[in-house]
C-alpha cells in the first residue's frame, strides 16, 4: 500500500461519511486521492476535502480501480454487495456496517483493544457496533488486569446511530412538538421528540432481545476473545443528536475498588475520566459530542454485591466519531504501508 493511498468513501453523503472526511483532515491522514462514492441521486454533487471540491461519483462495480483503502458506511446490503468487489480490485475495506462483524475470517477491531488483529485481515476489517465500542474501550483495560466475568449494560442511544435523516427528524419533530403542530415520523417509527423507546431494531420473538442488544453481546465476546463473559444488555433510543451514553455494572473475578478502577482508567487510551461528585458533574452527551474520548464517571461500588467484586459507572462517547468514523480511520492508520516505488 502506498504512503499516499487512494481512499474511497462509500456513503460519503451520510452522517458518518462526512465524519470520515473531517476525521482524516483533523488527524492529517495522508491521502493521495479521495474518491467520493454515493448513490446515483448524489452523483455530480461535490464534497470539500482539504480546500478542494471533490466530485461525488455513483457507486458501481467499477468504482474501486486503483483504490487502496475503502471506508464503507452505506448500510449492510451495500457492504455485502460491494466490499468483496473492492477487495478483488485490490483495496482494503474498513466496513462500518454489521455485514461482516461476526464472520470468523474478518477481524473486528477497536484499536485500543486488539489492533494486532488488523494483520489477520483478508481484505475486510469490520468496525464494531457503536454501543459496543462505547462500553468496551473503558472496560478492556480493567478486564486485562482483573477479568470481567459479567456485565450489565443499559444504553441511551442518540439519533445519529440511525443516520443523518434520523437526526433531522429529531430536530423537526422537536420543533413541531414545541409549536403544538402534528408530526408524522418517517425515519423512526415512533414519536421521537421528548420520548424514550426501545431501540428501533427487530425484536427476536424467542429471546425478547433486539438486534442492537444481540450485536453488543456477540461483538463483546469476539473482541475480548472470551465466550464465557455473561452479558445482559438493554438498548434504548433517547432524544439526543449524536452521543451515546451507557450505564454499566461489571463484576470481576477478584475484588476491585473504585480507586483501582480510577487508577486503571486514568492511564487508558481513548478514555477521559469525568467524575466530580462534589459538583455532581459526570459524563454527558453534550460534552462527549465532537470529541474523541470515551468519557467515564459515576465510578462507584455496586452496593448490590457485598463481595466487592462489582463496580458501576456511566460512560458517554460521540457515536459518529469513536462509535464510527474515528475508529475506522484509526484502523486505516494502522494498515501496513510501503514506500512508493
Amino acid at each position: 500500500m502506498s504512503n499516499d493511498p487512494v481512499v474511497a468513501i462509500v456513503g460519503v453523503t451520510g452522517a458518518v461519511g462526512a465524519e470520515f472526511i473531517a476525521t482524516m483532515d483533523k488527524r492529517n491522514f495522508r491521502v493521495g486521492k479521495l474518491k467520493a462514492l454515493a448513490s446515483a441521486r448524489s452523483a455530480g454533487q461535490t464534497v470539500n476535502f482539504r480546500g478542494e471540491q471533490v466530485m461525488i461519483e455513483e457507486l458501481t462495480p467499477h468504482s474501486f480501480h486503483g483504490v487502496d483503502i475503502a471506508l464503507f458506511s452505506a448500510g449492510g446490503s451495500i457492504s455485502k454487495k460491494y466490499a468483496p468487489i473492492a477487495v478483488k480490485s485490490g483495496a482494503v475495506v474498513v466496513d462500518n456496517s454489521s455485514a461482516f462483524r461476526m464472520d470468523p475470517d474478518v477481524p473486528l477491531v477497536i484499536p485500543e483493544i486488539n489492533a494486532g488483529r488488523i494483520r489477520d485481515h483478508k481484505g475486510i476489517i469490520a468496525n464494531p457496533n457503536c454501543s459496543a465500542i462505547t462500553a468496551l474501550v473503558p472496560l478492556w483495560p480493567i478486564h486485562r488486569q482483573n477479568r470481567i466475568k459479567r456485565m450489565i449494560i443499559s444504553t441511551y442511544q442518540a439519533a445519529s446511530g440511525a443516520g443523518a435523516a434520523a437526526m433531522e427528524e429529531l430536530k423537526e419533530s422537536t420543533r413541531a412538538s414545541l409549536e403544538g403542530r402534528p408530526f408524522t415520523p418517517k425515519v423512526i417509527p415512533l414519536p421521537y421528540a421528548f420520548n424514550v423507546f426501545s431501540h428501533n431494531t427487530a425484536i427476536d420473538p424467542d429471546t425478547g432481545y433486539n438486534d442492537e442488544e444481540t450485536k453488543v453481546i456477540k461483538e463483546t465476546r469476539k473482541i475480548f476473545e472470551d465466550e464465557k463473559i455473561a452479558i445482559g444488555v438493554t438498548c434504548v433510543r433517547v432524544p439526543v443528536l449524536r452521543a451515546h451514553c451507557e450505564a454499566i455494572t461489571f463484576e470481576c473475578e477478584r475484588p476491585i475498588s473504585e480507586d483501582e478502577v480510577r487508577a486503571i482508567l486514568s492511564k487508558a487510551l481513548g478514555v477521559r475520566i469525568v467524575d466530580d461528585r462534589a459538583k455532581n458533574y459526570f459524563p454527558m452527551p453534550i460534552d462527549a459530542s465532537g470529541q474523541d474520548d470515551v468519557l467515564v464517571g459515576r465510578i462507584r461500588k455496586d452496593l448490590s454485591d457485598p463481595s466487592g467484586h462489582s463496580i458501576a459507572m456511566f460512560v458517554s462517547a460521540d457515536q459518529l466519531l469513536k462509535g464510527a468514523a474515528l475508529n475506522a480511520v484509526q484502523i486505516a492508520e494502522l494498515l501496513p504501508q510501503r514506500a512508493m516505488a
